[in-house]
């Protein structure tokens, strides 16, 4: 691993409470992590104590074979090889923007030093804007200065806090997989703080959730989604509710489970029933495991819907008075107060002990 965080802690002075506590990750080199959470949950601390500019109290950090961070260690920003790219790209704007991508590296010889910058302005496609100056760009396009000064010295690791919060939604999306695309392209290791899923899943190799300063899991996308490791990470990932079950059954051909939409059953990767007292449990169920058909048995209410353009995401309730997502093709087009047909459709089963944070693994008990 390039970069190696291994039971951080971030105290800030007079706080009750640690910013950031047992904080672990790893991140191969050539890869994009993300940190992922609420406002306030640690995510820009941890990503500050990586950059040296906040101490760590306790834990360590490690880039490569080198310790730049622990209760006695600190070595110095300047002196870790790390770029920033901030939210509000932070470009001198009396400067060209040849000038601004060589603020870094004004020690190499003219020569070096241009050839560089043309280098950098390449990799993120704007080739040629070196005499053109901030206020003369777009702001996608001075997020992208910022990033090619941050690559100029040619880091070892980039640090991006927030860099697309101030650019309206369907710019960010676009320039989140352009991002991805000349990272990869420079080889560049990365790791990147957000709040926003869509980009997060745009952008990243790894990620991780984070809640009151304590990192909750540190694994794909598909992983996060599909094998959430505690029930804030099943919550604030995706649209999801959580209903109770009951696991009756754990034969040769799987589980059966009970739910308040019928028996599902064959369930291949679900806990005994012995993991939970009289195999009473929470199921969670997300938008994508409940789907839209007249024909079946199971009722649910529409009480709200919202329109994302290809599809509606109902929330619906049950006749038992539980509520769940689905998500249904926008020419379905029923109304608020409707009665429909539904079905759920579960591939991947994740069940939590009623009122508890953490699942249980299949097979357990």
């Amino acid at each position: 691993m390039f970069l190696r965080i291994d039971q951080v802690e971030v105290r800030y002075p007079g706080a009750a409470q640690p910013a950031v506590q047992g904080a672990t990750l790893g991140l191969r080199a050539g890869d994009i992590g993300v940190l992922i959470g609420p406002s306030g949950c640690g995510k820009t601390t941890l990503l500050r104590a990586v950059a040296g500019l906040e101490p760590v109290s306790a834990g360590t950090i490690h880039l490569g074979d080198t310790l730049v961070s622990s209760a006695r260690v600190h070595l110095a920003p300047e002196q870790r090889r790390i770029g920033m790219v901030f939210q509000d790209y932070a470009l001198f704007p009396h400067l060209d923007v040849a000038h601004n991508v060589a603020f870094g590296i004004r020690h190499l010889p003219a020569a070096a030093r241009a050839a560089r910058v043309a280098e950098v302005l390449g990799l993120v496609d704007l080739a040629g804007s070196q005499g053109r100056y901030p206020h003369e760009l777009s702001g996608g396009q001075q997020q992208r200065v910022a990033l090619a000064r941050a690559m100029a010295p040619a880091p070892g690791l980039l640090l991006l806090d927030e860099p697309f919060s101030n650019l309206d939604v369907d710019l960010r999306e676009r320039l989140a997989h352009e991002l991805r695309g000349i990272l990869k392209a420079a080889g560049a290791t990365a790791l990147f703080v957000t709040h926003d899923q869509l980009e997060a899943f745009a952008i990243g190799d790894q990620i991780g959730v984070m809640h009151q300063g304590r990192l909750h899991q540190w694994d794909d996308a598909y992983s996060l989604y599909h094998r959430p490791a505690t029930r804030f990470v099943a919550d604030f990932i995706g649209h999801g509710v959580f209903v109770p079950a009951q696991i009756v059954a754990h034969e040769g051909d799987g589980a059966q489970l009970d739910t308040p939409l019928g028996p599902l059953r064959h369930l291949t990767d679900c806990p005994l029933p012995g993991a939970y007292p009289q195999g009473r449990c929470e199921l969670l169920l997300r938008a994508d495991d409940i789907v839209h058909d007249d024909a079946a048995p199971v009722q649910a209410q529409i009480v709200r819907k919202a329109f994302r353009g290809s599809e509606f995401l109902y929330t619906l309730r049950l006749v038992s008075g539980e509520t769940v997502l689905a998500h249904v093709p926008s020419h379905h087009n029923h109304r608020v107060g409707e009665w429909i047909g539904i079905r759920p459709e579960v591939d991947h089963v994740v069940t939590f002990p009623v009122g508890a944070d953490h699942p249980v693994s299949p097979g357990a008990g």
